[in-house]
């Protein structure tokens, strides 16, 4: 009894100078638009970990602090997001999102952070003189943004068409270059892109203003949701928040490049990095697409000239369909769409790499079987009536003789790869055409960027070419 006491009693001193024990910080994945400023305002490698990183990214920061938790940063473009989170990709989105009753459905909202009107704006010379003028002319928004919503709800009543753009910079420069007669958006994204050097003005005041918040898939990832709420109270307790919507709308968050930065030399001085690591990432995403590409469609070529009936019809299927369907159709297919079906998030790397295996696979198929095809009949029938069994014939005489004849058109189409991989910007790759768009973002230098990554396409695309016909000269 005595030594039984004697352990309890240890055990309870040794609890009671026990250190607690804390439970590791759950870590959720954010999803983000790419540049929605001054909400999300990325620096010029495409991340948010610059100074001024926008409204939201820092608040999530300051929360994400205050309430234990760590975060990843998923960015894409605004509608890509809403789906992500429906497909559970992400667990929750922000970029400047309002709160809309047909988005209440399916979304389940944090408390409101901001309200944000719609303003139209226009070409500062433009004839453009209020929404009247619209009629028969041709509006720019943004897809699936407040601004967009709002624009489709009175297009009939003005009789105006709308043209949808991903990127708040593209659709501004098509306004601003007369392309579209007006645009409309959220009032701070706009005084914001128009303080960085967009040639537009406002020329109506806020309407239609809606309470601005986070949101998570609804019913889902409620922790979360009280996490956020939680910390959007402490902020708004504290002050904090309002400090920092004034930086942002008032203060030190609005400054711009100054005119140093923004001519040709001082872009690319300004945005090496930037530039050399989308360019990295490009040609990582061509060699490792490329390389599954080029195995994919050898395997799709060999099956287009096997003996019988089904195997030349499977190649000749998946060909069509990969073919077939666009690739950023595909992209969002894989990225998006499948997360749902088999229950795990695709990373976004793998995305692009399946993306191009699939859809350059498919070129690369036909290619081959066209090449085996080429070669011959003769030759077959020669090598089986030598005893040689259909794999060695392949090997030893089909190919060498395909091979020659199929060189430039694959070499074609892996120049053709290194260019698509602009297309996976539309899912967030950070590839070298996200890279300008991102910095365009900042400084709205669209022609100057645009020549500067134009060029460094031409380049590369030029020594790929030299590489093209170095080979054909020794295979000849």
């Amino acid at each position: 009894m005595l030594m039984g006491l004697t352990v309890a009693v240890g055990i309870g001193v040794g609890m009671g100078h026990a250190q607690p024990v804390h439970a590791a910080e759950p870590t959720y994945t954010i999803g983000t638009v790419d540049s929605f400023e001054p909400f999300e305002i990325p620096n010029n490698k495409g991340t948010y970990t610059g100074k001024n990183p926008g409204i939201e990214i820092e608040m999530l920061q300051q929360i994400a602090k205050h309430e234990g938790f760590k975060y990843n940063l998923k960015v894409m473009s605004f509608d890509a997001t809403l789906t992500a989170l429906q497909a559970g990709q992400i667990d929750a989105s922000m970029g400047g999102m309002s709160v809309t009753d047909e988005r209440k459905a399916t979304i389940d909202f944090t408390k409101s952070y901001y309200d944000s009107g719609v303003v139209m704006a226009v070409a500062q010379d433009g004839p453009i003189k209020s929404m009247k003028d619209l009629k028969g002319k041709t509006v720019a928004v943004k897809a699936g943004t407040s601004g967009a919503i709002y624009a489709k709800s009175i297009a009939k009543k003005y009789g105006f068409k709308l043209k949808y753009y991903k990127t708040d910079n593209t659709m501004w420069s098509d306004v601003q270059n007369g392309n579209s007669a007006a645009t409309f958006d959220d009032e701070p994204v706009l005084r914001y892109g128009i303080r960085n050097g967009m040639k537009l003005k406002v020329i109506t005041k806020a309407v239609d203003s809606q309470p601005v918040a986070m949101g998570v898939k609804k019913g889902q990832n409620q922790e979360l949701l009280q996490k956020l709420n939680d910390g959007i109270t402490w902020m708004e307790k504290t002050g904090r928040m309002q400090k920092l919507l004034d930086k942002y709308t008032k203060g030190s968050g609005t400054k711009t490049d100054g005119a140093d930065q923004r001519t040709i030399m001082g872009l690319l001085k300004a945005n090496k990095g930037a530039l050399w690591d989308g360019l990295v990432a490009t040609l990582e995403l061509t060699l490792v697409g490329a390389a599954l590409a080029l195995a994919f469609g050898v395997i799709l070529g060999v099956m287009g000239i096997a003996d019988g009936k089904f195997f030349p019809w499977l190649s000749a299927t998946i060909i069509y369909i990969f073919r077939g369907m666009p690739m950023i159709v595909l992209a969002f297919f894989i990225y998006i769409g499948m997360p749902s079906v088999i229950g795990h998030k695709v990373p976004l790397f793998t995305a692009g790499v399946l993306t191009l295996m699939l859809d350059e696979g498919a070129y690369v198929g036909a290619i081959v079987k066209g090449g085996f095809k080429a070669v011959d009949r003769g030759q077959w029938e020669a090598a089986r009536s030598l005893g040689l069994p259909y794999g060695k014939a392949l090997r030893k005489v089909i190919m060498p003789q395909g091979i020659k004849i199929m060189v430039p058109s694959l070499v074609n189409q892996f120049i053709i790869t290194l260019k698509d991989t602009s297309i996976l910007s539309a899912i967030g790759v950070m590839e070298l055409t996200q890279t300008g768009t991102v910095i365009i973002s900042r400084n709205m230098e669209g022609f100057k960027m645009w020549l500067i990554i134009g060029i460094i396409y031409i380049v590369i695309i030029t020594l790929l070419t030299w590489l093209s016909n170095y080979v054909q000269r020794k295979l000849a």
